[in-house]
């Protein structure tokens, strides 16, 4: 057995190794984990490797300059939706909801809504966790001015006819219907191809031959509700796959209110027909009576190029001049050049016919149209092809409606992007309340006119000389302003649908 001595020696010999193995242990197993988990950690840190202006928002020159409420493209390490970007301009504490910073958004890649608040400079991206990514850019903030629409308005130039039964139309004849269309100086005839979500058979490659082979124009119209934006928007684009010269979105009631759904429909049909393809609006006439109809979305940036008021003034219960100057005072101020609808439906007074078509020349329009070609009367098809005498003295001026605090409705939210585009803070809510007379009277003095706190003759030219700004509706709270809950006046259009 070892001695008293010996066993003294052992012990502090352990006592001297245990630690020394300890803490090679450690090195060998507890480092390389800790090593790997702090790798770990800083993989998970945001990186942008590019960010751009999105093209469809409108971009300027430079990829790295865009407007308010405008997208940027986001590409990079550990991005994920949700995060937080970061601008130039961005209040640190207690900021107020419109100061908000946005978020990145999983669409066409990872986006981001440019703030209304943002100023030019370098961005960063900040995760859950509050990890923040390199600084990139820098991007610059420019408020642009109004470009010109596309002004892709051909097919609707001239005298057009709408057909919403073939069938019903010179008993689907397609030889007569194109005869009686050339006999009577009909251009271009619409021809209904869906309705919500079903397709209708009858706008076929067949009718579109036949028509086309005649010298006629041939576009589509869709009856759109709304509750299948997509599915829509995928019938509009194969009408225009099938051969459309044009196409028309006839959204009616069933639209009011939709404002998020209404962005969603025009984004996927732009999506595949393209920037440039002719679009137009067939709607309610009277602006005012619809305040909940998002007009500004179907008549703004990326939507229609060109505006179809359904001006059927027998239904309406007026006159021709009268249905005219209510129209065209609402409509007007939302920039989309103006195809008149006329009623032959109901068999109004010839000479009826005769002044709406003096009134549309004598107001710059450049093509009418006429509802519908199943309940024209032989009086009514005589009425379009009789020569008319223009109407003697100057065309009537531009003319926009006046609003003050208390207003509601589209044209208010039509109003409030173009204040923001201007620089004004405020929100687009369809209510003239005392945050927008404010911003009214902040843009009359930045624009040198009288400040009256109103949108008045001398405010709406010097506001909608800029581009408006492009509320992103699908990722508002809302996802519509207080006005959307507006119920219409009065309903004033005809039966289409």
């Amino acid at each position: 057995m070892p001695s008293s001595a010996t066993k003294g020696l052992l012990l502090r010999a352990v006592l001297v190794i245990r630690p020394i193995f300890v803490t090679l242990v450690f090195l060998i197993l507890v480092v390389p984990a800790g090593s790997a988990l702090g790798t770990s950690q800083r993989a998970r840190v945001p990186h942008i490797n590019s960010v751009r202006c999105w093209a469809p928002t409108g971009c300027g020159r430079s990829p790295h300059t865009v407007a308010p409420e405008g997208k940027l493209r986001f590409k990079g390490r550990n991005l994920r939706p949700g995060m937080v970007v970061l601008f130039a301009g961005q209040r640190k504490r207690n900021a107020r909801a419109d100061f908000a910073a946005p978020r990145l958004r999983r669409s066409h890649g990872l986006l981001a809504t440019v703030p209304s608040w943002a100023k030019s400079g370098r961005i960063r991206v900040r995760s859950r966790r509050g990890r923040r990514s390199n600084a990139a850019g820098p991007i610059k903030i420019k408020r642009r001015l109004a470009m010109p629409y596309s002004s892709n308005t051909g097919p609707f130039d001239g005298t057009g006819m709408w057909i919403w039964y073939v069938s019903k139309s010179n008993r689907g004849d397609l030889a007569a219907i194109a005869a009686q269309a050339r006999q009577h100086g009909v251009r271009t005839v619409f021809v209904k191809s869906s309705d919500g979500t079903t397709w209708w058979p009858q706008f076929s490659p067949a009718l579109l031959s036949a028509l086309k082979a005649q010298g006629l124009e041939v576009c589509a119209w869709q009856f759109v509700y709304g509750d299948h934006p997509a599915g829509e928007a995928a019938l509009g684009a194969r009408a225009v796959s099938t051969g459309a010269d044009c196409l028309v979105i006839d959204a009616e009631s069933a639209y009011g209110g939709k404002y998020s759904q209404a962005q969603q429909y025009l984004q996927a049909l732009r999506d595949e027909v393209g920037a440039n393809y002719p679009l137009g609006l067939s709607g309610f006439p009277y602006v005012d009576y619809h305040g909940a109809f998002p007009y500004s979305v179907f008549l703004g940036p990326g939507g229609a190029q060109a505006n179809l008021p359904q001006i059927y003034w027998k239904a309406i219960g007026t006159s021709v001049d009268a249905a005219f100057a209510h129209t065209y005072l609402w409509n007007e101020v939302y920039g989309r050049p103006l195809f008149p609808l006329g009623q032959l439906y109901g068999e109004p007074p010839p000479a009826d016919i005769a002044r709406f078509r003096q009134v549309a020349a004598a107001r710059g329009a450049k093509g009418v149209s006429w509802w519908s070609w199943q309940a024209a009367s032989d009086l009514g098809w005589q009425a379009i092809a009789a020569p008319v005498a223009p109407l003697a003295g100057p065309p009537s001026p531009t003319a926009y409606p006046a609003l003050a605090k208390g207003a509601r409705g589209d044209v208010v939210v039509w109003a409030q992007q173009h204040l923001i585009a201007a620089g004004q803070t405020l929100e687009p809510n369809g209510s003239f309340d005392t945050v927008m007379e404010q911003a009214v009277r902040s843009f009359q003095v930045q624009a040198y006119i009288p400040i009256t706190g109103k949108l008045d003759a001398a405010t709406w030219p010097a506001l909608l000389r800029y581009q408006p700004s492009v509320p992103d509706w699908g990722a508002m709270a809302r996802k519509r302003p207080r006005s959307a809950r507006l119920r219409a006046h009065r309903e004033v259009a005809g039966p289409v649908q």
